[in-house]
């Protein structure tokens, strides 16, 4: 009987792969950071995922250490451990529907709710100073002081995903076929 390839198993190839990924992540987010709420980690992590499958939790993991690296720990950290893992799961889950259409709204309802998201430590940092209606309040107060930029996020999510699906993923077809 043949034995099944563990997806989370790494070879060397995949170091080089995870390096690549993290570093068009953490390029393209540092290129766009002027501009609000307007980012390309959801379009490389739902890409990414599309292409390289559960493989791309570990470039997830290390762009987090970059940002890290960068501008310091704060409660983003938390937020960021969930919020990108979570979207990669997403897409696993809808892999097989493989459509430009799917992952725009995919992509503009994740810029959407992400400060929704992004509001969960928020609940336990209130709960501990004040109890869990404290939490929810500051919570409920931290997502709703953000919606406008949500909106932002949530319509240049869908038109990236519209614009750059295409003609990225003919590129990242023939990339995975010239890997095997």
């Amino acid at each position: 009987m043949e034995k099944k390839k563990n997806p989370f198993q790494v070879s060397v190839r995949d170091i080089a792969l995870i390096g690549m990924m993290t570093a068009v992540i953490e390029v393209s987010k540092l290129a766009l950071a002027a501009v609000p709420n307007v980012e390309l980690v959801t379009f490389w992590i739902i890409m990414f995922s599309l292409f390289f499958g559960p493989k791309v939790i570990y470039s997830i993991l290390v762009f987090i250490l970059i940002e890290v690296s960068i501008y310091g720990v704060n409660v983003w950290v938390i937020m960021y451990l969930y919020i990108w893992p979570t979207l990669a799961l997403l897409v696993l889950l809808f892999k097989k529907k493989d459509s430009m259409l799917v992952f725009a709204i995919l992509s503009g309802f994740y810029g959407l709710l992400f400060g929704a998201y992004c509001s969960l430590p928020y609940i336990v940092i209130g709960t501990v100073g004040g109890g869990i209606k404290s939490g929810l309040i500051m919570a409920f107060n931290w997502w709703v002081a953000g919606i406008p930029y949500d909106i932002l996020h949530g319509i240049s999510n869908f038109f990236v995903m519209l614009v750059l699906y295409h003609p990225v993923h003919k590129v990242m077809q023939k990339i995975k076929v010239s890997m095997i």
